[in-house]
């Protein structure tokens, strides 16, 4: 259990995720707001028991030409990339079995 998501930045967007063959759930966050660390912990948990999905988080304070691209506006806004495009976005905290539930149809 290794309970730390991986960062993604502006820079490494493009490979981390747009050219991943895994679908990948992008976690637009920043460290001021108080949902997101609801939600980081349920994050990892998930990234740590699934194999198909990889989680990366984005801080949207550091990394503003992506969480404009995405209009990323309010957070946490959780976005599922398969194939380089978006199959989900999910905006705001939530229970892991609700977001496990949002995000099976498009993992499926």
């Amino acid at each position: 259990m290794t309970g730390k998501l991986r960062d993604t930045t502006d820079a490494t967007f493009q490979a981390d995720v747009l050219e991943s063959s895994e679908p990948v759930l992008v976690d637009f966050w920043a460290p001021w707001c108080g949902p997101c660390r609801v939600v980081h912990p349920i994050l990892e948990e998930i990234d740590d028991e699934r194999e198909d999905l990889n989680i990366l988080s984005l801080n949207v304070d550091e990394n503003q030409q992506t969480a404009a691209r995405y209009e990323v506006l309010s957070i946490p806004t959780l976005i599922l990339f398969k194939n380089g495009e978006i199959a989900k976005k999910v905006i705001g905290a939530m229970p892991k079995r609700r977001l496990e539930a949002e995000l099976e149809p498009a993992l499926a």
